[in-house]
């Protein structure tokens, strides 16, 4: 690897190469133009809207006109994108053209009638058809969910969307008032609290902008930046290699749609790179695995969850960005530390310096895309300006771009709009069918009730809730997106937290927390078996090493509802004094796991080896428990109990005769 040539390329990820891409069409020209051109008439009407330009009418349109109009755009585009099944992967046959001419229709008459549908409440008593055209597009929702989400979307979109209409046959727990399908229909499709609901009111005005700056950033050459970033400043650490990916995969977060797509942006670089320098096979997988599926909820840009969170709690999108900051931290450190510590065991080497790109050279051929972060943060912090910041970001970053040798030719140019109509359209027909999950609970008011039973079921037993609610949303995890299971644990779950006296922010990231980790655990972990197929290695096996690796992030969502210090929600004080006892807690347990502790040296194998490292590892759970908060333990208990656990387990390490020289006890290699 030198710094004139990198093997990341400026394409659709994976196009043609990789598993994931099976799920879209290999589109012929033409459809490729039809789809640039609803992406572009998608854009246009985002940005008519977020800006009040009101352009042509010669004023602001009205919200839910904007809403159909751009949907239906959308839904059209998903069909295009997403075949019905394995027959058509290479065309869009008739009958999907004929879907769309539906969508086209039925989308254009509710925005045409947009104010009657508002003023006459159409929501509750819809003219014969209104109500017919409802049910038509209930159907097409569906499907786009399926197609965009698979299955799993599918089958949990009909069984709550459809609940109305059998809710009293249901036993009395969550039984409710049966609705006639023709009224759930409209509801569904004519109101504000189904289709149009929160998903997609976000993803209409907020979400919609960060999307297109993601893309951009990554057509316009920011791969390539952040990882030979990631390589000019620890490629040549020990264990360098596996430090980059967690970095570069920490920054790509900000592009890329989620940890799978993430793993197989940095992974084709940065797994190679470690298995050359004496990684294992699956632990260079678990690594990257975990690496990608951190940094998708890493900070300043976190993904369409973090936006439907704000407008769930009514806050700002940067209230929660900076709630997210310290577990973040957390989880990426614990990572850290954990490779340090297996490369300091293992005596792996990091990269020689001049296979590696210089620093000077990686900034001065991508200082811009840092000048980039730096106004949309200043935007967002300071302006708080969030639904318009990402267009300025964006409109800077094409300026720029075009003076540099990365400027955007036509082929480049039109390799981005299909990138970004792709990823506009996926997110629409999910979160579009997700929409009819709230709009299920809305209309029958039952997710109130199955809050109280929640509460009920646990004994008032917050641990009890919180184990239920982390066990819940693992399994949603499994057969959803994140922001899928997300949203529908807020509905159900998120109150039962809340009403059981945790902190409403706390509760919300438990639950996305919890959502994602199903991407690293067996025996679905979709992000360590993307890894696995990077690194030609077993999958199971790479999940498991995942979920070791990942071990830190089992624990921050219950430390940081214990006490939402470590969502920097409390005093100075109080944040400093809980973030700084995580970090050395997490040094341990990352240590323990590991079998290596920085300044000891090995702390052994076997049983003896393993009561060391079970006592280190509750040394750091200890440490990193916050003080005060759910259980009021105090700092001095804590800070007592951990450094009895650690001086029984370094005190046996010391009378088993583990060996560990002197030599092997080398300093932290951190940055």
């Amino acid at each position: 690897m030198t710094e004139q040539v990198v093997p990341i390329q400026n394409k659709p990820l994976g196009a043609g190469e990789t598993p994931q891409m099976l799920r879209y069409r290999e589109l012929p020209d033409r459809w490729r133009r039809i789809m640039a051109v609803m992406t572009a008439v998608s854009i246009f009407l985002a940005i008519n809207q977020i800006f009040n330009l009101g352009l042509f009418v010669g004023y602001v349109m009205l919200d839910s006109r904007y809403m159909y109009l751009i949907t239906g755009v959308m839904l059209c585009m998903v069909f295009i994108t997403f075949p019905a099944s394995k027959h058509s992967p290479t065309h869009v046959p008739w009958y999907d053209i004929a879907i769309m001419v539906v969508i086209a229709i039925i989308f254009s008459y509710f925005a045409f009638f947009a104010e009657r549908i508002v003023l006459e409440a159409w929501e509750y008593t819809a003219p014969p058809i209104g109500v017919w055209l409802a049910m038509v597009t209930w159907a097409v929702v569906m499907e786009a969910g399926r197609r965009a989400g698979g299955w799993p979307v599918f089958i949990i979109v009909a069984i709550f969307s459809l609940y109305p209409t059998f809710a009293d046959l249901l036993p009395n727990v969550i039984a409710a008032l049966r609705i006639p399908v023709t009224e759930a229909a409209i509801f569904h499709i004519l109101g504000e609290e189904s289709l149009f609901g929160i998903p997609m009111q976000v993803f209409a005005t907020l979400v919609f902008g960060f999307l297109v700056f993601g893309i951009t950033l990554q057509c316009t050459g920011g791969g390539p930046f952040f990882i030979n970033l990631a390589f000019a400043l620890l490629g040549h650490m020990r264990g360098g290699p596996a430090k980059v990916s967690i970095f570069s995969s920490g920054l790509m977060g900000s592009m890329s749609g989620g940890p799978i797509s993430n793993v197989l942006t940095t992974g084709p670089l940065s797994i190679p790179a470690m298995i050359r320098t004496g990684f294992s096979r699956e632990y260079a997988a678990g690594v990257e695995a975990c690496a990608s599926t951190g940094g998708v909820f890493m900070p300043p840009v976190m993904g369409a969850t973090a936006f439907v969170m704000a407008s769930f709690l009514n806050i700002s999108y940067v209230t929660v960005a900076v709630a997210a900051i310290v577990p973040s931290v957390l989880y990426f450190f614990g990572l850290f530390m954990q490779i340090d510590a297996y490369a300091a065991r293992k005596k792996l080497a990091g990269l020689p310096r001049e296979e590696l790109p210089r620093l000077s050279t990686v900034f001065k051929e991508g200082w811009y895309f840092i000048a980039v972060f730096v106004v949309l943060i200043w935007m967002l912090v300071v302006l708080q300006r969030e639904a318009v910041a990402p267009f300025y970001a964006t409109a800077l970053l094409l300026v720029i771009n075009q003076f540099t040798r990365h400027r955007l030719s036509m082929e480049s140019f039109l390799q981005f709009i299909a990138t970004l109509g792709r990823l506009l359209a996926e997110l629409a027909g999910i979160l579009a069918a997700i929409g009819l999950i709230i709009g299920g609970l809305a209309v029958t008011g039952i997710a109130g009730t199955i809050a109280n039973d929640l509460v009920y079921l646990a004994g008032e037993n917050v641990v009890v809730l919180l184990v239920m609610g982390a066990l819940t949303s693992f399994i949603l995890g499994i057969g959803m997106t994140v922001t899928a299971a997300y949203i529908f644990l807020a509905i159900v779950l998120v109150p039962a937290l809340t009403n059981s006296g945790l902190d409403p922010l706390a509760s919300h990231m438990f639950v996305m927390y919890w959502g994602m980790l199903s991407f690293i655990t067996p025996p679905v972990a979709l992000a360590a078996f993307a890894a696995a197929s990077v690194a030609h290695v077993s999958p199971m096996r790479a999940g498991f090493e995942a979920m070791r690796l990942g071990a830190i992030i089992y624990f921050v969502p219950f430390f940081f509802v214990f006490n939402p210090a470590l969502l920097l929600q409390g005093s100075v004080l109080e944040n400093l004094q809980a973030f700084s006892t995580a970090l050395i807690g997490v040094a341990l347990v990352s240590a323990a796991l590991q079998g290596y502790l920085i300044g000891i040296g090995d702390l052994g194998s076997g049983i003896n080896g393993g009561l060391v490292r079970v006592l280190s590892g509750m040394a750091g759970l200890t440490l990193a428990l916050p003080a005060g908060g759910l259980f009021g333990f105090s700092q001095l208990l804590l800070l007592g109990l951990a450094v009895i656990f650690l001086a029984m387990g370094l005190g046996m390490r010391q009378v088993y005769g583990i060996a560990a020289s002197a030599k092997s006890a080398t300093s932290s290699t951190l940055p």
